[in-house]
């Protein structure tokens, strides 16, 4: 768990950002130089905290040695410091199997039904992955879009969905994922990666 102190350090992500996709810039913007060009399918992502070093060892402790109290205090973080989302339910990126086998537990899950018990919003899952995906991690930005596109499945749904992951890198994970809903999504994840300057 995190102590209130710790809670209060880790870096947030202030205004001005891209209505878009949430990226820090150096005035608002419609859309940065991040998304610029790019179709997206969510209509907003917004993060909490700011990835920097203090933030990995974070999710990596939640995410990779089982530490499951920072699931909450994630929640709790991005409760306290993102506005309510205007939407019907709540879901998550779903798990690849062989991952949630061996931690025993899916950290987007885990987080999305601790906000959503905040936000007082039901939670479903509606997706599923189909096919494998390789890792994300350390693919580039045109690796990740073609890793993941056509990577997941959805249930029909009614009405607007908060789509909840632990980190928003270049967003092409929540795209594929808000692509599979085909209805109005915004995206929130608890820590961004802000990979360039503050430029608009």
């Amino acid at each position: 768990m995190l102590c209130t102190a710790c809670c209060a350090r880790l870096p947030p992500l202030t205004p001005p950002l891209c209505a878009l996709c949430g990226a820090p810039t150096a005035w608002p913007v419609a859309r940065c130089r991040e998304c610029a060009g790019r179709r997206l399918a969510f209509t907003t992502a917004r993060a909490a905290v700011a990835y920097d070093a203090n933030v990995r060892r974070i999710v990596r402790g939640w995410k990779e040695r089982g530490l499951r109290g920072l699931g909450t205090a994630a929640a709790r973080i991005v409760a306290e410091r993102l506005p309510r989302a205007d939407v019907d339910l709540v879901t998550f990126v779903p798990p690849d199997a062989e991952r949630r086998l061996k931690r025993g537990y899916h950290p987007a899950e885990q987080l999305a039904r601790a906000l959503a018990d905040l936000w007082r919003l039901p939670c479903e899952p509606l997706l599923t992955r189909v096919g494998r995906t390789s890792r994300q991690r350390g693919l580039s930005l045109p690796e990740r879009r073609r890793n993941v596109a056509r990577a997941f499945a959805a249930r029909p749904c009614d009405g607007a969905v908060l789509l909840v992951d632990d980190v928003y890198t270049t967003g092409a994970t929540a795209h594929a994922a808000a692509s599979a809903l085909r209805t109005r999504v915004e995206v929130v994840t608890f820590a961004r990666a802000i990979r360039a300057p503050r430029l608009g």
